[in-house]
C-alpha cells in the first residue's frame, strides 16, 4: 500500500492546460534569426535571440512473442556494443552544424515555437518521436520515411498515434532554403525533442549533431523494439538493456509522460481485462480506475474511442516533477508506468522525485539520459545520408 494513497483527492479528468506553455516567450519566425549562430550553450538560451545565442502504446505482440526476439538480440548485439558504441558517440558533437550551418538550431527553435504556438498538444508527439526513432534502428531518422504498402516504421501499431511527422518536414523545407543537403532528419528530430522539453517549461540541454540519416524502414522493428504499454519491470529493463540504458536511465526517461495524452486502447486492459479473467490491474489506486472508467467504457465505442486521457492529470503540459507524484499515488496509467514501483531502484528514483522541492536534480538527470540515447546506433559517413526530404517514399 503506498503511503501517499491517502493524500487529498485530485480530479483526474482532462483539463486545458495549453495556454501556460508559451507564458515563457513571445512569438519568434524565422526571418528573425541572425545570420550566424554559435556554439550553443548548455544554459538556456535568449528567447529573443538577439545575440545569437539561439539559436505507448498499444498491443502488438504477445509477450510470449515479443520478449525471446528482444533477448535475442540483446545476446546478439552484446559482443558489439563496446565497438559500436564509442564510434558513434564520437561522431556526434554540440555544435556539430557551427561551419556548415551555423543557424540551424535557431531555426530548429523558431519553427517549433511557431508550430506548438498553432498547436501546443504536438510536443508531446514530438519528444515521442525521437524515443520512438531511436529505438528502431538508432537514431537514424527512419521513423520519416514511407512505404506505398503500408511496411514503414509509421505504419507499425505503436507508431499508428503518432503526430508531428508535418512538424518535422516543415523544419526540413525551411533548413534546405538556408543550408541545401546539411542538416540531417535525425538531427532535426534531436532538437525538436529537446525544444518541446523547453517550451514546455521543461529544461534546456545542448544537443549532440551530427547523425546520418538512414533509408531502411520495416514496420516489424517497431512491433518487436518498441516497450508496449502493458510491459512488467523485467520486459521494460529488457527491451532498455538492449539499447544500453540503465534502470535509472528508464525511470528518468519515463518522466517524459509528464506531457502528453494517451488514447484508451493503451491501457483497457489494465482496467478490465488485467490477468485474462475480466479483472482490473490490483496495484491501480481505486478512485482513479474509476475516473479511467468513466472516461474509457468497457465496450470501447462512441466517447470511449474518441477519449484523450493525460497521462499525468492536471500538468499535461507542463514538463515537471508531478509525474513521479501521480505514479506514486495511484500506479501512474499505463502498466509500465507503474512497474517503476516494482524495482527497488526505479521505485527508488520515483519517491526521491515524488518528494522533491526542486526539479533541478531530475532535469539534469533527464538531459544526460537523452543525450545518452540520442547516440544509439548513430549511422556513420559511410551508411548514411543527408536528403532534401525526410519523408521519401522507400518503395
Amino acid at each position: 500500500m503506498h503511503p501517499s494513497r491517502h493524500t487529498p483527492a485530485r480530479d483526474y479528468s482532462p483539463k486545458s492546460t495549453a495556454q501556460p506553455l508559451f507564458d515563457l516567450c513571445p512569438v519568434i519566425t524565422p526571418h528573425h534569426l541572425p545570420s550566424t549562430v554559435p556554439l550553443p550553450s548548455p544554459f538556456p538560451p535568449s528567447i529573443a535571440l538577439r545575440s545569437a545565442r539561439r539559436p505507448p502504446r498499444a498491443f502488438f505482440m504477445s509477450r510470449e512473442r515479443r520478449l525471446p526476439l528482444v533477448l535475442a538480440l540483446a545476446a546478439a548485439v552484446v559482443g558489439v556494443l563496446a565497438v559500436a558504441s564509442p564510434r558513434a558517440e564520437a561522431e556526434l558533437q554540440v555544435g556539430f552544424y557551427n561551419a556548415t550551418c551555423p543557424i540551424a538550431e535557431g531555426v530548429v527553435f523558431a519553427e517549433m515555437h511557431a508550430i506548438l504556438h498553432e498547436d501546443p498538444t504536438l510536443a508531446p508527439s514530438l519528444l515521442r518521436m525521437h524515443y520512438h526513432d531511436c529505438f528502431v534502428q538508432g537514431c537514424d531518422g527512419s521513423i520519416m520515411l514511407r512505404s506505398r504498402r503500408g511496411t514503414a516504421e509509421r505504419d507499425a501499431t505503436p507508431n499508428r498515434s503518432m503526430r508531428g511527422y508535418d512538424a518535422i518536414e516543415r523544419i526540413k523545407a525551411r533548413l534546405e532554403t538556408l543550408c541545401p543537403l546539411t542538416v540531417s532528419c535525425a538531427d532535426i528530430i534531436a532538437m525538436a525533442a529537446r525544444d518541446a522539453v523547453y517550451l514546455s517549461k521543461g529544461p534546456w540541454y545542448g544537443v549532440e549533431t551530427g547523425r546520418r540519416d538512414g533509408n531502411v524502414t520495416v514496420a516489424e522493428y517497431a512491433e518487436n523494439d518498441l516497450a508496449p504499454p502493458d510491459s512488467n519491470i523485467v520486459d521494460v529493463k529488457t527491451f532498455f538493456s538492449v539499447k544500453s540504458l540503465t534502470a535509472k536511465d528508464i525511470v528518468v526517461l519515463f518522466g517524459s509522460h509528464s506531457i502528453g495524452t494517451s488514447h484508451c486502447e493503451a491501457f483497457r486492459k489494465r482496467l478490465y481485462n488485467f490477468t485474462g479473467a475480466m479483472d482490473q490491474d490490483p496495484s491501480l489506486d481505486a478512485r482513479y480506475a474509476r475516473q479511467l472508467r468513466k472516461l474509457c467504457p468497457r465496450r470501447g465505442g462512441g466517447r470511449g474511442r474518441r477519449a484523450k486521457v493525460p497521462m499525468d492529470p492536471g500538468s499535461g503540459f507542463t514538463f515537471d516533477l508531478s509525474y513521479y507524484r501521480h505514479v506514486l499515488a495511484t500506479g501512474g496509467l499505463f502498466q509500465s508506468d507503474g512497474s517503476l514501483l516494482h524495482d527497488p531502484a526505479t521505485r527508488g528514483y520515483v519517491e526521491r522525485m515524488a518528494n522533491a522541492s526542486s526539479p533541478d536534480e531530475y532535469y539534469q538527470d533527464f538531459a544526460a539520459a537523452m543525450v545518452k540515447m540520442g547516440r544509439t546506433d548513430v549511422l556513420p559517413d559511410s551508411l548514411g545520408e543527408v536528403r532534401a526530404t525526410c519523408g521519401v517514399f522507400v518503395d
